[in-house]
């Protein structure tokens, strides 16, 4: 399972990661998550494998959207639009 996280800056911009490695940074929230939602549906429908989209939430990691999770394998199941 890959999973791509969202995190916020001390400045308040959000960035995106893959695993320890930021890939975009300085992003409104919103752009934040539309963004990682696009990678991980991009990551899951050419390698196949389960991606699971997050942030940090007040006790901990809320999930957003998981792709590659369920029954069949090309189903997609996401939590938020």
């Amino acid at each position: 399972m890959v999973t791509i996280s969202l995190g916020q800056a001390a400045a308040g911009d959000w960035n995106v990661r893959r695993g320890q490695v930021t890939l975009f940074s300085n992003l409104q929230l919103a752009a934040a998550i539309k963004l990682a939602r696009e990678m991980a549906r991009d990551e899951h429908g050419r390698l196949g494998h389960p991606v699971c989209v997050e942030m940090p939430g007040p006790t901990g990691a809320i999930v957003l959207a998981q792709y590659g999770w369920g029954d069949t394998s090309d189903a997609v199941a996401a939590l938020a639009s």
